[in-house]
């Protein structure tokens, strides 16, 4: 029976995922869990479109594509064993034109890869018999993509954690992380301004926003760096609903891991338009006027972003401009619905996208781990990190902390 003290840095999805993994499969192990906020789920994981993917896009043998497929599955199982919700309402690419048309060989192939269930080519007629309101020139159907709510598996797994003896220690920011000859010592502040002490066999850190930060003070390498991208959201106003009945997505960039203003059915029957993706000048930027001339320093320091600028400038100013303007961003939603007008657009609470970056300036493609130490580092875990986050953790546990 393991004795092991065990700290978990993070209070997100991933975080929860594996301290009830552990506590499920290492008896006696001490979980501990720490989290800056005051209640779990507060940033990324509680600032996404509650899509559970099935694994269309990503390369065949990454981490994301197995990851996500057995994540999928896990997913299902444990909302249904829990009572959550999980609603297979389907996806569709749309190919605005002859150029999105071409690419959608390429996920077709990747999808079959995968083993992603049901995927079949569409033409602008079988469009409209899955979405009425959709125009395009062709589309790719995935039935098995689904919605689910991510808050509300995340505060599940939590309880699970707290059930199975683990702790979540929540208003416990990060000040220090040493590592010592027998431990890794852990700094935190608590909510009456006091610090903390706590001391760990192992520590791993899922930390999103602020991972690269808490990696560094484990004696990590600073790359890759977290760049924080804004996305913004629009909802349809109720009257307008009915334009989508599932998932409507753009067929992606491959130059880019974002996937472009797409529209999403939530579980409690709104419906979402966006994200689109903007530098954030602050790690928890969700609002324009949000600026930490720390966090904005951090990105402009960084070698790999002006790399990365010099490159894609056009993008970026075009990004900007859509998430300023209405008007653009119900242009993007018109190239997917064309009914969808200004009108219909009211504007939604934005995410944040903890997107690594390496000093080479390529934007990490892959889940990425590392490990110094007594500290193992989840450097980069963005989409489809929730839909993966039951997976992720089983792997961490296997094949990271206790191979």
């Amino acid at each position: 029976m393991s004795t092991e003290r065990i700290g978990i840095i993070g209070g997100g999805i991933i975080g929860l995922a594996l301290a009830r993994w552990i506590t499920q499969n290492r008896p006696g192990a001490r979980v501990t869990v720490l989290e800056k906020e005051d209640a779990v789920a507060r940033h990324q994981t509680g600032h996404n479109s509650g899509v559970v993917h099935a694994g269309l896009y990503y390369r065949p043998g990454s981490l994301k594509a197995t990851l996500c497929r057995r994540g999928t599955a896990l997913l299902r199982e444990y909302c249904a064993e829990r009572g959550l919700p999980f609603e297979q309402v389907g996806k569709v690419l749309v190919a605005a034109d002859a150029d999105d048309a071409a690419r959608l060989d390429d996920i077709e192939r990747r999808a079959e890869a995968n083993g992603v269930p049901g995927v079949r080519r569409l033409g602008p007629e079988g469009l409209r018999e899955i979405e009425p309101h959709v125009h395009g020139v062709a589309g790719v159907h995935s039935p098995s993509t689904a919605i689910t709510d991510f808050i509300a598996v995340a505060e599940a797994l939590a309880d699970d954690v707290r059930r199975s003896g683990g702790r979540i220690v929540l208003g416990a920011p990060v000040i220090a992380l040493r590592q010592e000859t027998d431990t890794a010592e852990v700094l935190t502040g608590d909510p009456r301004g006091e610090r903390v002490r706590r001391s760990f066999d192992r520590v791993i850190v899922c930390g999103g926003l602020h991972s690269d930060r808490i990696a560094r003070m484990a004696g990590a390498p600073a790359d890759p760096r977290i760049v924080p991208f804004r996305g913004q959201y629009h909802e349809l106003a109720p009257g307008s609903r009915y334009l989508v009945r599932g998932l409507i997505y753009p067929v992606p960039d491959p130059r880019y891991p974002f996937l472009g203003v797409h529209l999403t059915r939530h579980v409690h029957g709104e419906v979402m338009a966006g994200p689109n993706a903007i530098l954030a000048a602050a790690r928890e930027g969700y609002r324009l006027r949000d600026v930490l001339p720390g966090d904005l320093a951090d990105t402009l320091g960084s070698p790999g972003f002006w790399r990365l600028a010099r490159r894609h400038w056009t993008m970026g100013a075009r990004e900007m401009a859509v998430s300023a303007s209405a008007a653009l961003f119900a242009r993007q939603a018109r190239r997917l619905v064309p009914a969808i007008t200004g009108a219909d657009l009211r504007p939604a609470p934005a995410g944040v996208r903890a997107q690594a970056l390496s000093r080479t300036g390529e934007l990490l493609d892959d889940f990425a781990v590392d490990t110094h130490d007594r500290v193992s580092c989840v450097r980069n875990a963005p989409s489809p990190a929730a839909t993966s986050s039951l997976a992720i953790a089983e792997h961490l546990g296997e094949n990271v902390l206790f191979a």
